[in-house]
């Protein structure tokens, strides 16, 4: 039976014309083995970066109506070109972009979020014989203007078009083979993982691991939606990211991922009453900036300093949101630490395991890596140090738990 495959291909996938012409490969041959295909594309290579550039060097801090307008240029150039490439080749593509499909967002330009997807058209065109060719990262609020889903976005474009149309299976190619048990680039001891549930992926995402938008395992998690990442340049099975209950395995860590890219926050004197933290990371919230490892220390004569971190991007204005928080409570002053970076362990089977914490904390300790800051959940744990420690950490880690070994069934 024939099934519906959406394939989403990364700005390196389609980096140039001899890529573009690969992936052209790639779904002609999907075809051929009877199925139907629907592709979205991130624009070609760099290109985003350098439209975002030439937007900085109007102004800085550009309009992020405009900036949406411009950044979303990218993926239309791709999608075209891929078009052309399967209609070379005897297969019916036809390029969209998000805004004529229908995608729509909410208001947040830069950072929107999709809300709802119409695939009427979508549908149309398959049961046509045309393979739709779409925009990734982009959509359209409800004022008609073009909007852009953030970093890594594309990869929500196409779980969210994959969810609509009741896909079999959702694709995510990139220049890696799939999740690896951390970041080889950091540990050329990593290992290709052949399963990993949709909890695991979320804490890793979430946690620095950049291999899929958070957003996207998400989007996924929440309609069951398997999910295979894939690369674009070797042949293999990659990682299926699914449901728990399908996974034979249950390691005790799965994987560890590192991020160098967020800033610590820390306000220094406020008042130690119910409802501070509401009151310091209301303005935080209400500006849209993401917080994520939090810790307020031990009161001391009725005051206490509260630390957050957040992304580096966002830490000039945080810094600055937080200077006028602390003059409203009375607070004392706000520093700002860029230096630093976060280590989580994850794993689906520390639920049933005691030590997990005790052994992280030990190898650090025998690499004489202070820790700055402790977060867990049920199946993470997550320390904030040095950012010139964390790939000594990171092997450290991988080692301790072996993780280069094959999985135990």
């Amino acid at each position: 039976m024939a099934k519906l495959i959406v394939k989403k291909f990364g700005g390196t996938s389609v980096a140039d014309v001899v890529r573009i012409e690969a992936v052209a490969d790639n779904v002609e041959a999907e075809i051929k083995r009877g199925n139907k295909v629907t592709v979205v594309l991130s624009a070609m290579g760099k290109s985003t970066d350098e439209l975002i550039q030439l937007a900085k060097s109007i102004n800085p801090e550009p309009d992020l109506r405009e900036y949406d307008a411009l950044v979303s240029t990218g993926e239309q150039i791709s999608v075209a070109l891929l078009a052309m490439a399967l209609l070379k080749r005897g297969i019916k593509g036809k390029s969209y972009t998000a805004y004529q499909l229908g995608i729509r967002t909410n208001a947040s330009h830069a950072r929107a979020r999709i809300l709802e997807v119409e695939v009427s058209k979508i549908t149309s065109e398959l049961n046509a014989g045309i393979v739709p060719v779409i925009t990734g990262f982009q959509g359209m609020n409800d004022q008609g203007d073009i909007t852009t889903l953030g970093r890594g976005g594309s990869d929500t474009t196409g779980v969210a078009l994959a969810v609509a149309l009741k896909a079999d299976e959702c694709q995510i190619y990139t220049d890696v083979d799939g999740v690896f048990t951390t970041d080889p680039r950091v540990y050329e001891k990593a290992r290709l993982l052949k399963n990993v549930s949709f909890e695991e992926m979320l804490e890793l995402s979430s946690s620095g691991a950049k291999v899929l938008q958070l957003r996207a395992v998400e989007y996924a998690s929440k309609y069951s939606l398997p999910l295979r990442v894939l690369s674009s340049f070797n042949n293999g099975e990659g990682t299926l990211v699914q449901e728990e209950k399908n996974i034979m395995e249950r390691p005790v860590v799965s994987g560890i991922s590192s991020i160098d890219t967020e800033a610590k926050l820390t306000i220094r004197g406020v008042p130690d009453l119910p409802g501070i933290a509401a009151k310091i990371l209301s303005p935080i919230s209400d500006a849209e900036i993401e917080v994520d490892v939090i810790v307020q220390n031990i009161s001391a004569e009725n005051n206490t300093d509260f630390t957050f971190t957040v992304d580096i991007n966002d830490a000039k204005q945080a810094q600055e949101i937080l200077t006028e928080t602390s003059k409203s409570l009375g607070g004392g002053s706000v520093e700002v630490d860029e230096d630093i970076a976060k280590i989580s362990v994850v794993g689906r089977g520390m639920r049933a395991h005691a030590g997990v914490a005790s052994k992280m904390f030990q190898a650090l300790a025998l690499n004489e890596i202070n820790i700055l800051m402790i977060t867990t959940s049920e199946i993470k744990i997550s320390v904030v140090i040095k950012k010139s420690e964390m790939a000594r950490a990171v092997k450290s880690l991988h080692d301790t738990f072996d993780l280069d070994k094959e999985l135990d069934t």
